[in-house]
Parts: C-alpha cells; sequence; structure tokens
C-alpha cells in the first residue's frame, strides 16, 4: 500500500513537471493542443497539460540580421556585377511566422535575392553604382509587401558591396583620372585667364595714371611756362616804365646790376685767383652814362628837333648843337 502510494505522489510530480513551462524573455511560444494551434505562450511561466499540449515553435521576436550571399546580376547595360546584401527583420504576429510558412528565414532570402535580381537588372552600371539609396528603398518595399502575410516586419534592406568587372574597374579609374585631369586643366586656364585679364586691367590703369601724370606735367609745365611769360612781360613793363621815367639813372642801375653779377661769378670761382678785364668791358662801364642819356632822350623827350649835325644824325630836342671839328681845324 504504501508503495503504491509513493507510485501515486511520483507519478503526481513527473506530471506536474512535464506541465511547467518557461518562455524566455524575446521569445514566444506556440502551444498545440493535440497537434492544433492553440495559444501563443508570452515570457514568463506557463502550465500546460502534458502529453496533450506540447510546445510548437520557439519564435524569436527580436530584430534579426540575414546575409543575402553574394550573387552576380546581369544589368540593363548588359554588364556583370556582384552583390551582397542584409536584411534586417522582426516577427510581429508569431502564430503567422510560424504556421504560415515553411523556414522563415530561406523564404526572406529567396524572396529579397529575387528582387534584388529585378530591381538591378533593371537599372545601368553607372545607376547601380551611384544609386545604392534608391536601390535599398526599393528592395525595402517590395520585400516588406511580400512578407507581410507572414507576419514579419523589414526593417532595413542594405546593399553591402557591389563588384564590378576588372576590366570595367580599370575603365573607370582611367574615366576618373581623365575627368580629374580635365578638371585640372579646367581650372589652370581659368586661373591663367584669370590672372591676364588683371594683368591687363593693371597694365591699362598704369597707362592711364601715366597718361593723366604727362598731361597733368605738360599742363601745369605750360601753366609755368605762361606765368614766367607774364612775369617776364610785367619785369620787362616795370623795366620800361622805370626807364620812361627816370631816364638814364635806371638803365645804368640795370646795366650797372647785371654787369656786376657777371664779374661775381668770376670771383666766385675756386679756381680763378686773377681776373683780367679786357679794355672793351673798360670802354663798356665808361659809356654806360651816355647809353643812358641816349635812352632818356629817345625815350623821355622823343626826337622832335629834326636839326641835323655835321655827321647827318638829328639833333634831340633842346639839346644844342656839338661843336664837331672839320677836317683842316684846329683841336
Amino acid at each position: 500500500m504504501e508503495f503504491l502510494l509513493g507510485l501515486v505522489i511520483f507519478v503526481l510530480i513527473v506530471f506536474i513537471l512535464l506541465g511547467v513551462r518557461v518562455v524566455r524573455q524575446g521569445f514566444v511560444y506556440t502551444i498545440e493542443r493535440l497537434g492544433k494551434f492553440t495559444l501563443a505562450a508570452e515570457p514568463g511561466l506557463h502550465l500546460i497539460i502534458p502529453f496533450i499540449d506540447r510546445v510548437g515553435h520557439k519564435i524569436n521576436m527580436m530584430e534579426q540580421v540575414l546575409d543575402i550571399p553574394g550573387q552576380e546580376i546581369i544589368t540593363a547595360d548588359n554588364a556583370m556585377v556582384g552583390v551582397d546584401a542584409v536584411v534586417f527583420f522582426q516577427v510581429l504576429d508569431a502564430a503567422k511566422a510560424a504556421y504560415e510558412v515553411s523556414g522563415l528565414q530561406n523564404a526572406i532570402m529567396a524572396l529579397t535575392t529575387t528582387n534584388l535580381r529585378t530591381v538591378m537588372g533593371s537599372m545601368d552600371l553607372d545607376e547601380t553604382l551611384s544609386k545604392r539609396d534608391e536601390i535599398n528603398a526599393r528592395l525595402l518595399s517590395v520585400v516588406d509587401h511580400a512578407t507581410s502575410p507572414w507576419g514579419i516586419k523589414i526593417t532595413r534592406v542594405e546593399i553591402k558591396d557591389i563588384r564590378p568587372p576588372l576590366d570595367i574597374s580599370e575603365a573607370m579609374a582611367r574615366q576618373m583620372k581623365a575627368e580629374r585631369l580635365k578638371r585640372a586643366e579646367i581650372l589652370e586656364a581659368e586661373g591663367d585667364r584669370a590672372s591676364n585679364i588683371l594683368r591687363a586691367e593693371g597694365d591699362k590703369q598704369s597707362a592711364i595714371l601715366t597718361a593723366e601724370g604727362k598731361r597733368e606735367a605738360a599742363f601745369r609745365d605750360a601753366e609755368a611756362r605762361e606765368r614766367e611769360a607774364e612775369a617776364e612781360a610785367k619785369a620787362t613793363q616795370l623795366v620800361s616804365d622805370a626807364i620812361a621815367s627816370s631816364g638814364s639813372q635806371a638803365i645804368n642801375y640795370f646795366i650797372a646790376q647785371e654787369y656786376t653779377k657777371a664779374v661775381g661769378k668770376f670771383a666766385d670761382s675756386p679756381n680763378a685767383k686773377t681776373i683780367l678785364f679786357p679794355v672793351e668791358a673798360t670802354q663798356l662801364i665808361g659809356s654806360l652814362g651816355g647809353i643812358g642819356e641816349l635812352v632818356k632822350d629817345a625815350v623821355g623827350e622823343g626826337l622832335v628837333n629834326t636839326t641835323l649835325d655835321t655827321n647827318g644824325t638829328p639833333l634831340p630836342k633842346g639839346r644844342a648843337r656839338a661843336s664837331v671839328p672839320r677836317a683842316g681845324d684846329k683841336s
């Protein structure tokens, strides 16, 4: 009797242990009763009926990454390129993910691969290399729409690598080099043009300033000559007025002043120790008085007396005829 009681207690303990299920965080277990889905067990402790209920699938509810293996794709311009991609997805409905599709990850991989060929096959090689964002967006839209009945959400589709053929890569490298050389030559030509323009502008401004300087100098030189001529004319007028008013004294003063200046230049010479005056100079000094008288008579009084001397020279007004010795007279 005790043995039977112990056996019953053991069976009850085993039965209870078989009916206890603990679901880990991030997972959802599907519970099947007699082969039919009845419950999606959330994380935590759950009790099931042993031998009647069982755990069907353990669904990972966390976001997962699926690596798409490299694919050889022919573009619209018949270029063969190798492409690698990754897909990020998350299960939203555990029951659909468990029972709507068999082999969830394989199905996602196959669907992404076929749509990748479709999208990139409709584009040229240059577009596939330069429009990765567009390719990612189109793949995301197509694959997410196709997998929505499976209870999953495609969060991201990314192209990891695009590998064009070697000959195309070399041609692209040469094209890039030629393009950069072209840009460098264009920039150099633009720099030379700008330099020549600036240099021409500088020469133009220099020529303009030079011409303006010459014009200003000519104007000032003409003005200086004009003023010099005016001063000379004024001085001449003043001299004429002085001679007319004061007679021989003024002209004697001016001639003596100029003569004195000329003699002073001889005296200022550092090499002149002895000054020799010619006979004509002494005669010039003696004749200054006579010249002054003649100018006084000619300018101040005028030739009003037409009486001629013995030599036929007109005599001034108010002057007595000078007695000129004749031939044969005694001195």
